[in-house]
Formats: C-alpha cells, structure tokens, sequence
C-alpha cells in the first residue's frame, strides 16, 4: 500500500493510476476526503483522467487509509501534505482536480507553491456568499460532534466510529472518525482525554476547516484576482456550493473559465468530461 509518512507521525495513503503528466485529486469531503469519495462524483476522475493523464489519488490526513494526530485542520499543513506525496513521486509539475471541499484545498496549494500547479479544475467549489449562506452554513456540520460527546461521553463516541468511520454520514463520530474506526491505540489515546478536553479539540478542528475571514476559506479573498493558475469553474447548486462563488471566482480570477450549471446532467456527462480532459491537455506542458 503506497503511503509516506510525515514530520508528525501522520501516514498518508495515495494511489497512482495511468501514465503521462501528472493529475493530482483533491476529493470533497472535508473531514472524509479520501479517494473513496470520487466513486459517488458524477463522473469518477480515477478511471476517466487515468486514461489520459497520470492520477495522483490520495486520503488526506484524518481521512480513508491515512492517519494523522489528534491535531486541527490547517490548510498549510494540507498543503504540504499534497507536495511531500508529489516530492516522494518526483512530480515537479501537476494539475490539480478538486472538488467540493477540496477546492479550499486546491486554493491553498496553488498559493504556497504556484510554481509546482499547471492548472485547477474546480467543481462545485465551497464559499461564503451573505446572499446565499453564511458561516453558521457549514459550521453547523460539527454540531453533532459537539453534541453526542457532552450528552454520551467519550465511550460513546469510539463506539460510533467502531460502527462508521465516516464523519459526514455520521458525526457522532467526529472529524477523527476514520483512524478511531481501525486503531485500538487510537481509541485509547482519545479515551485518555477528559471529554470537554476532546470537545475543545473537535471545535479547533472545525474552525481550521471553516475559518472565518475569507470567503474562500484557506487564502485571503484578494488573492484570487492574483491566481496564477488556469481555472476550470464547475459550479455548485446548493448553500455548500454556491453558484455565486463558482461565479464570483470566475470573474475574479485572471484566467479562469465558468461551465454552465447544469454540467453534470446524465446528457451532458460525457460533454463535461471531454472539457475537462481538453482542458487539461491544453495547459499541460509540451
């Protein structure tokens, strides 16, 4: 099982598949995103980029096969997580397919190393728009995972991960679900804890994945009108994925293109990935 390991104990789990210049995947998921996450996309960039490019699946820290600390989210370490497992396969250079959550992550990559990202598909991306949604919006993902601890306890909580260790299909769990649901030294480790203590960890982890202060989550919200980055815009439908961030994005950023909405109707599917797959080939060096 291909993986490295980090500075901090933290195991990442990735997968490569295909041959050609490299296409790093950024799943949805915050908390989960994990290569599994792709199978329910409406078209599986594992199996269809492979056929042109060399895909670069991984389980980000916290989620899938990967482990990691009972530690926040941070979005620089997110990122320096993505270039140690580019590094370990000598990609100097990758587009980068992101979607949901993970474009937060494809933000925060290009802007720590710009020289190192050809090019960003954004599906559905995630952001703050006061007509639409609010912080509380994705904040409250985590109020479960406040909730169950303080009413059930520690024992509670190990027992729903034993159960799923998916933290969006079952919060009870918390953001550490997946490394509680298969590591017995784990559970230990957080039953050690005293329960506000965990609870004071499970808010630290979810202020790191939905910061407040941009609208853009992991980079500040001038920058994008700085992005060096070609962007392919897919746009969301719903208060998680605005369509008016895909469009605000769109406008902002120097060169960036925005689909229509309606991308991922079963009658323009095969359309949709044959622009993605253009696009990256048309940014991809010669």
């Amino acid at each position: 099982m291909p993986e490295i390991e980090r500075p901090d104990g933290a195991r990442l789990h990735y997968e490569v598949h295909g041959d050609g210049f490299p296409v790093l995947l950024l799943a949805p998921g915050g908390a989960d995103s994990s290569i599994g996450r792709w199978e329910s996309n409406f078209y599986n960039p594992v199996t269809e980029l492979s056929r042109h490019f060399r895909v670069i699946a991984m389980d980000q820290r916290y989620a899938g096969r990967s482990t990691a600390p009972a530690e926040p989210f941070s979005y620089e370490q997110a990122a320096a997580d993505q270039l140690a497992v580019l590094d370990a396969l000598g990609a100097d250079q990758v587009h980068v397919v992101a979607a949901g959550s993970g474009t937060a992550q494809a933000w925060r990559l290009v802007h720590d190393a710009p020289q190192r990202v050809r090019s960003v598909v954004a599906q559905e991306p995630v952001g703050i728009d006061p007509a639409v949604n609010s912080l509380t919006t994705y904040l409250r993902q985590f109020d479960e995972a406040m909730r169950y601890p303080r009413a059930e306890g520690l024992e509670a909580v190990v027992e729903a991960a034993r159960r799923d260790g998916r933290f969006a299909e079952n919060p009870a769990a918390g953001p550490y679900a997946a490394r509680l649901h298969h590591d017995p030294a784990f559970q230990e480790e957080i039953l050690a804890l005293r329960r506000e203590r965990y609870i004071v960890r499970v808010v630290r982890f979810r202020d790191g994945l939905w910061p407040a202060g941009s609208a853009y989550f992991s980079v500040p919200e001038a920058w994008m009108a700085r992005c060096p980055a070609p962007l392919l815009v897919l746009p969301g439908r719903d208060s998680t994925h605005p369509e008016l961030i895909a469009k605000r994005i769109a406008d902002e950023a120097p060169d960036a293109t925005l689909l229509e909405a309606d991308f991922a109707a079963a009658d323009k599917r095969a359309e949709t990935v044959g622009a993605i797959v253009s696009f990256l080939t048309t940014h991809t060096p010669r």
